[in-house]
Formats: structure tokens, C-alpha cells, sequence
């Protein structure tokens, strides 16, 4: 990216920290360092002439040149910065007729050539591992730079430590300030946004809070919408050393998931309309049937739960529309879960017998709870419906009802053809039918476990499901029981 992407993200450097980054590059020019280390052996030299010889400044004051050339040199050219350095000190030491004998002078070869060799091994190992760590460094960089999301890494106060070359580009298309933690930054274009006071506090306490938390955000003037993600980063140990931030773009998925809703929503309007008009044509002939002969009222009757079959359908898309709009109403009064299973396993019951399919109920006693009574039988039908449409002739399906220590609870299990494990995440999605289901065309349109979820996370209960490919499905939900009044 180029610096004006830079100038987003990270502050203005200061002239301390400009003189720091200076510094800091000098290592890496091998040119300016050897001229460097040579010319302070021969300072060390020259000062040895000028204070009257070796007496004063030892040969340890050679070890540090010797150390820094052999740091560019490598052992060799250590070995022989150590030799130099050891016939400068012979040479100032015979200036001045202060010269030592050879085996004092054959101790200084070894320690200076002996410094010179270990500083460069040592500088070469540095140098091997400095070399892996920028190649692990850069491959680390290219991948989080060719993400879809964009990432970056700050300190706990919330300081930008890091960021890749897509979060680099959403900063210069926002129009993010150049200074500030991350939540502030984001937070100066909280008046762009659709629901700038909502997306205002959202962000402070983002400031506030280290908690991982997802967010999206709509931008009013363009339309595009982004959906962000952040969460603390610790060692093993839990120590909290920063947080991640990721954004990423959602605009297209919106727009797809509000054309679907509208084209929803219109057909399901629209086919209202001649439903209606079919079923009251179907009460007319109801009332005239039995002038009809044995092959019109098979038609009569087909038509009748080709009707039925099409109005369920249209009232799911309606209330699946209510529940994605967040308007599911729920009218809790005093109910008896045992009477609405009770309910829906003998409604079923013809079904279940034309289908070859034994249906079991398994219940005692009562159990009162405050709910809404006509969207919790809703919730029962469709989990028995689903039992029996996918259980194969000969087969059990189970409805048990219990009031433990916990919550009240329902299961409904069958013996039927099992769902696959790898899609057993994306059943409570919208439109969602596994593979299974589709390979033996069993009709179904992939709402009503959307529906049932809503229902019952609406009374504050839960559903899950597990089940096994083959052997069966067991739809599980716990519903809260009512509060008990204490004594006065």
C-alpha cells in the first residue's frame, strides 16, 4: 500500500521516534559498519601514540572493533580484524620500546583472533535466524494480506500494533481519522452511519470492553454495509497481550437477503389471494358432495389438501418474514404442556397409521407452564410432522414430555433416515434441507425448524437436535417453568 494508506492507520511520527527508525536501519548497512569498525582500530591505534603507548590503553580496547567487524565479516574476517588489531598494539607498543615478549604478545593474538572468530559465528547464527524469522515474518504478512477480511492487532489500550493491506484500504474508503485507538477511529464516522447514536455507544464500549463481540454497520450514503469482529488475544498462560479486529464487507449478502425477503413476501401475498378464492370454492362443493361421483370427490379431496398443503406453506413465509423483522408476538397464559402433546400425537395419529408408522406418546401428569398455547402446538406439529415425513414405513416415532429438577422438556424421536453429520450446523437455517431429504425428493421447504427455534427461544426456552445418518433424529426442547410466588 502506499504511505497515504499508512498515514490512516498509524500516527505521525515524532522527530525521537523519526531518529529512532534511523538508528535502527544502520545495522543493516554493511558498507558504513566496516568503515566503521576499521577506522576505530585505527582511532584505538592513534590513541595509543598519542598517550604515550600501550602502557595506558590496553588491547581489550581493540575487542569491541574486532567484535564489530567480525559481525559483518564472519569468522574469517574476524579472525583477521584479531590479527590486525594485534599488530597494531605490537606496532604502537615498539614506538615508544615498550614492546612485550612473544609469549604475552601471542596471548593477545589468541584473545583478540579468539573474540573475533566467536563474534562472528555468533553473528552468522543471528544472522541465519534473523533470516528465518523475516522469511517466516513476510510469508505470515502475504497471507494475512491476501484475506477477504480485513485484520489488524492493537495493544489493550487499544493502539494500532499492526494492520493488513485490505484493513488499510476500508481505512482510506471510510475516511477513518489518522489518530486515536481503533474504537475511536471508528467511531468519527458514527454520524454516516444508518444508526449513528446505536453505532456511537456501540463503539465506546468497545472502547471500554476487551469481550469478544460481532457488530455490523450500515453506511447511510452509500449503502455498503460491514460486519466486525473483535476479540482479546492472550499467551497460554491467559495473559491478555492485545485484540483482534477484523471487518469485512457484507453488502452483497444484504442486498440478496432483502431481495429475497420482498420477492418472499410478495409471492406469499399474492398467493393468499387465490387460496382463498379456491377455498371457498371448496366449501361450495363440500356442500354439494355428495352429489358428486366416487372420482369427483377423490378430486375433491386432493384439491383440498393440495390447498391446505399451500396455505401451511404461505403462513410459514409469513411468520418466517415476522420472525426475521423481529415482530414474532407471543401471548403467554397458564398451559398445559402435556395437553398440547397429548394434542398433537392424536392429531397425527391418521397420518402416522396411513404411513405404516407406530406413533408413541409418553407422558404423566401435568405440566403447567406460561406460554403461548397456539404457537407452542405449532412448534409440537412440526417437530412430529417432520418425524413422521422422514421415518420409512415400520418405523417409531416417540413424544415424551417430562418435568425434572431443570426445565420442562419434550423430545421428539424417530427411527427415520438420520441427517448427515457435516449438515447437522446448517438445519435451523432458512430454506435449508439436507442432502438426503432432496435425494429421495421428500417434500418440504426447510422452514420449520427456523420456525420452531424462533418459538421457543421466544418463551426463553431452547432446541437442539442430534441425530445419526440411518438411524434417527431426536429434536430436543427445554422450556422454562412458570415462577412459583413465595409466602408473604
Amino acid at each position: 500500500m502506499s504511505a497515504a494508506t499508512d498515514d490512516y492507520l498509524f500516527e505521525r511520527r515524532s522527530l525521537l521516534p523519526r531518529l529512532r527508525s534511523t538508528l535502527s536501519r544502520l545495522p543493516g548497512n554493511r558498507p558504513l559498519i566496516i568503515g566503521m569498525g576499521c577506522a576505530g582500530l585505527l582511532i584505538t591505534f592513534g590513541t595509543m601514540v598519542a598517550t604515550d603507548g600501550p602502557g595506558r590503553i590496553g588491547a581489550i580496547w581493540f575487542v569491541p572493533w574486532v567484535a564489530l567487524l567480525a559481525a559483518q565479516l564472519g569468522p574469517r574476517g574476524g579472525a583477521s580484524a584479531g590479527v590486525g588489531a594485534t599488530a597494531l598494539y605490537v606496532v604502537a607498543a615498539e614506538v615508544f620500546s615498550d614492546a612485550d615478549d612473544a609469549a604475552a604478545v601471542l596471548l593477545r593474538l589468541v584473545v583478540l583472533v579468539g573474540v573475533g572468530v566467536a563474534a562472528g559465528l555468533s553473528s552468522r547464527r543471528i544472522s541465519s535466524d534473523a533470516l528465518e524469522l523475516q522469511s517466516t515474518n513476510a510469508l505470515q504478512q502475504a497471507l494475512l494480506d491476501s484475506t477477504v477480511d480485513g485484520i489488524c492487532l492493537t495493544d489493550t489500550a487499544g493502539d494500532l500494533m499492526f494492520a493488513n493491506v485490505p484493513l488499510q484500504r476500508y481505512a482510506v474508503e471510510l475516511g477513518l481519522p489518522l489518530s486515536g485507538t481503533v474504537a475511536e477511529r471508528l467511531e468519527a464516522i458514527a454520524d454516516r452511519t444508518t444508526e449513528p447514536v446505536r453505532y456511537r455507544e456501540r463503539m465506546r464500549e468497545l472502547g471500554r470492553d476487551l469481550a469478544a463481540s460481532e457488530d455490523e454497520f450500515e453506511l447511510a450514503d452509500s449503502g455498503r454495509v460491514f460486519r466486525g469482529y473483535t476479540a482479546p488475544v492472550a499467551r497460554k498462560d491467559g495473559t491478555v497481550v492485545g485484540r483482534i479486529w477484523t471487518l469485512r464487507e457484507v453488502t452483497a449478502d444484504r442486498r440478496l437477503e432483502r431481495l429475497r425477503d420482498a420477492f418472499v413476501a410478495a409471492v406469499s401475498h399474492e398467493l393468499r389471494t387465490p387460496l382463498t378464492s379456491i377455498s371457498g370454492f371448496l366449501e361450495l362443493l363440500t356442500d354439494e358432495e355428495h352429489e358428486l361421483g366416487p372420482t369427483g370427490r377423490k378430486y375433491v379431496d386432493m384439491i383440498r389438501r393440495g390447498n391446505a398443503r399451500l396455505r401451511g406453506i404461505v403462513e410459514d413465509l409469513l411468520l418466517v418474514a415476522e420472525i426475521e423483522a423481529e415482530r414474532l408476538e407471543l401471548r403467554p397464559e397458564p398451559t398445559d404442556l402435556a395437553e398440547l402433546a397429548t394434542a398433537t400425537v392424536e392429531d397425527a395419529l391418521p397420518a402416522a397409521a396411513e404411513s405404516g408408522i407406530e406413533l408413541l406418546l409418553d407422558v404423566t401428569g401435568r405440566l403447567p407452564l406460561e406460554a403461548d398455547a397456539g404457537r407452542l402446538r405449532q412448534v409440537l406439529d412440526n417437530l412430529v410432522s417432520n418425524a413422521l415425513k422422514y421415518t420409512p414405513d415400520g418405523g417409531t416415532v416417540t413424544v415424551s414430555a417430562r418435568n425434572g429438577d431443570g426445565p420442562l422438556r419434550v423430545e421428539v424421536t424417530d427411527t427415520g433416515i438420520g441427517i448427515p453429520l457435516d449438515e447437522l450446523g446448517q438445519l435451523f437455517s432458512r430454506f435449508y434441507r439436507a442432502s438426503n431429504a432432496t435425494r429421495r425428493a421428500i417434500p418440504g421447504t426447510g422452514l420449520g425448524l427456523v420456525i420452531a427455534r424462533a418459538i421457543v427461544e421466544g418463551h426463553g426456552g431452547t432446541i437442539s437436535l442430534t441425530s445419526t445418518e440411518d438411524e434417527g433424529t431426536r429434536v430436543t426442547v427445554t422450556l422454562p417453568k412458570p415462577a412459583v410466588s413465595g409466602a408473604g
